[in-house]
């Protein structure tokens, strides 16, 4: 009880102090985003002891968990949804507890597009 109480606490100061700082659409801009308020809210929603712990929680490698904390790997779409998965909150609120508090999440028109010269090589 006292966990997802302290969780939402959380969350609800999260919301507040991002309100008026969050005017950029491009997550890269944004200043109060920080992936280590997500692992963090993770790890003590799910009461476990450290990020090897959430790794086995959310079944990725723990250099996973390293490399979101340092900022050289984003939290991509299959990992959010793993993470409301295991811990019942929504990706909504998953987004605000990393910072990001974009309306809409828009993919770049340039990932459906083919490579140049992808083609295959045969020769007759």
């Amino acid at each position: 009880m006292y966990n997802k109480l302290a969780t939402w606490n959380y969350l609800h100061i999260m919301t507040i102090q991002l309100d008026n700082t969050m005017n950029s659409t491009r997550l890269a801009d944004q200043v109060a985003y920080d992936p280590n308020n997500l692992l963090d809210a993770l790890i003590e929603k799910l009461s476990l002891k450290n990020d090897a712990a959430l790794s086995r929680a959310l079944e990725v490698a723990p250099p996973v968990i390293s490399k979101i904390r340092h900022r050289r790997l984003p939290v991509g779409a299959s990992l959010l949804i793993r993470m409301h998965e295991v811990s019942d909150l929504s990706i909504k609120d998953l987004r605000i507890l990393m910072g990001d508090r974009r309306d809409k999440f828009r993919i770049s028109d340039k990932q459906f597009k083919p490579k140049e010269g992808g083609g295959t090589d045969t020769q007759e």
